[in-house]
């Protein structure tokens, strides 16, 4: 057992031994008060960086800091959060990492460790760092901020825009949570609402990027004319309608009308797309004139960029459905070797349980019932046991979740063969062929896959020559599985730009050509069913089977 030896100083010793201290303490005090100074001088410097939205300097400034001492948890979480607003999202979850092995209970550590997990794509993940931040702080904005995305990625609009509206309030300086609101709010169809947040987005934003702020001040223009109208994606004829499609591309093309010319028009189905767009020479035709113009885009192909344009249809008929008032881009079609007129986006479907089926090619709109009814795949019932109006009948097969990016295209979560892990793939009817991410292309378990010949790729922003390929040797979604897909291998970062969440690949309909598809948008639920002539086609077996 260890002794302890108490001894009493005297009450003059102990006087003494204060005043030495105190007077050694004021020393220090003394010589260290410049080294303060030039040390807060520079946390200010970093931190004005931040705000100023020169991130490359703040990193700069925070890693300075951090050579001298290791230790400032302060500095590290700046340097995330930095490297976060650079879309270094493997760095900025590393130095949060740290903080939280020295600090545990950091809430903005977890805070900005689930936003890179959440930006790279783990939303279960991120979730439980969110979750762990509020229990350490409950007014901790970042972390009511990405709850509120993932309610805004899987559809549940009401609660992200309360989500984002506490977050705002909390952190009234931060624009990228007052942009994320927007973007909520013109989901939901709350134009004018949408235009008053990009309003006050640019107000407090930092003025580094002039292309981003030209594109939301024509986003602007175009929901102030959209708040002008009556009403948007307004539904009128059948509750019900099947019409054929051509697909000799492996792409569904319908015939459509548009502002109730008699000539139809031929129109890709792509879910691909929030948004419907309409060519220039087809826009030229029927004397479509643009209501906004809103800066340039960033795409696949080409140069990479092509110029925003907004115009306004006044109705589109498909079959015995028409849909009012319908906001579409307007621009240039680079594909001369199969002509269309546009692409018919999700906003345009989404009050409609959408079905395509590829054994018959046909498709067919339903409308969507009141959302109380949670069994839409029994559409033979309605919950008072009374037949469904406009029902397609029983649909066997399996259910996937789906999400929804921020800039509105499907994206559902798929696996390779010989990868244990999910990616996160757009769900795209509109590409012709698949796509993998060049970044998922050049991990080790992949980069072994057969290579097929080059192709050439039609993108919105141009055309790109001598893609390389892959053969995938199986693709998963969900419970089914699709032997020797062919997929282009591609550049995805102007898409995860402004898709809110990482997407590593495309799933096209060289893929979905094997299933009948059928959409519920109002739950956010795709449904596959295999085609009877397809024995490609494999089931997979459970965990637990």
């Amino acid at each position: 057992m260890e002794t302890i030896m108490w001894c009493r100083f005297p009450t003059t010793v102990v006087s003494r031994l204060a005043v030495a201290s105190l007077a050694a303490i004021m020393i220090w005090l003394a010589a260290s008060t410049p080294a303060l100074a030039v040390f807060d001088k520079t946390r200010s410097r970093a931190e004005r960086a931040l705000r100023d939205g020169d991130f490359t300097q703040a990193e700069q400034i925070y890693r300075e800091i951090l050579s001298k001492n290791a230790h400032d948890n302060d500095a590290r979480l700046g340097l995330s959060l930095a490297l976060l607003k650079q879309r270094n999202i493997q760095d900025a979850y590393d130095h949060a990492a740290r903080v939280l092995v020295a600090d545990p209970l950091s809430s903005r550590a977890h805070a900005l460790l689930g936003s890179a997990i959440l930006a790279a794509g783990g939303f279960r993940e991120s979730i439980e760092e969110f979750r762990t931040a509020l229990s350490l702080d409950e007014n901790e904005a970042m972390a009511i901020a990405g709850l509120a995305m993932i309610d805004f990625y899987e559809n549940r609009s009401g609660l992200a825009i309360r989500g984002l509206q506490r977050a705002v309030a909390l952190a009234p300086g931060e624009p990228d949570y007052v942009f994320n609101l927007g973007q909520a709010a013109a989901r939901t169809e709350r134009y004018k609402e949408a235009a008053d947040a990009y309003e006050r987005f640019l107000s407090i934003a930092p003025k580094t990027d002039a292309d981003r702020r030209a594109r939301i001040r024509g986003l602007i223009d175009f929901l102030r004319y959209l708040g002008q109208q009556k009403s948007l994606y307004d539904l009128s004829g059948s509750s019900r309608t099947t019409i054929p499609f051509e697909a000799s591309d492996n792409r569904p093309i319908l015939l459509v009308r548009v502002n109730n010319e008699k000539t139809p028009l031929r129109f890709v189905l792509d879910t691909g797309s929030g948004m419907s767009v309409i060519s220039e020479e087809t826009a030229k035709r029927l004397g479509l004139r643009p209501v906004a113009r809103g800066g340039m885009a960033r795409a696949v192909g080409g140069p990479g960029r092509f110029e925003i344009v907004y115009g306004f249809l006044s109705s589109v008929a498909i079959g015995g459905v028409e849909v009012n008032n319908v906001p579409v881009y307007i621009r240039h079609f680079f594909d001369d070797k199969l002509p269309v007129d546009g692409y018919l986006g999700v906003s345009v479907i989404s009050k409609f349980v959408t079905s395509l089926d590829f054994g018959d090619l046909t498709f067919t709109l339903s409308r969507q019932r009141p959302s109380g009814n949670q069994d839409p795949w029994n559409l033979t019932q309605t919950s008072d046991s009374r037949p469904a109006t406009g029902a397609l009948g029983p649909v066997p097969g399996i259910e996937i979740p789906l999400r929804t990016t921020s800039s509105g295209f499907l994206s559902g979560e798929v696996r390779l063969d010989g990868v244990d892990q999910f990616w996160n793939f757009i769900i795209d009817t509109g590409a012709s062929v698949s796509v993998v991410a060049e970044k998922l292309a050049a991990l080790n378990e992949i980069s072994n896959y057969p290579q097929a010949q080059t192709m050439r790729v039609y993108g919105a922003a141009g055309i790109a020559e001598n893609v390389k390929t892959l053969v995938l040797p199986r693709v998963i979604l969900g419970a089914m599985s699709q032997d020797k897909i062919n997929a282009a291998v591609l550049d995805l970062d102007p898409v995860n730009e402004t898709s809110g969440f990482r997407q590593s690949g495309i799933l096209g309909a060289n893929f979905l050509k094997h299933f009948r598809v059928t959409f519920d948008f109002q739950r956010g639920i795709l449904r596959l069913e295999p085609l009877k002539r397809n024995e490609s086609v494999k089931p997979e077996q459970s965990d637990d089977e």
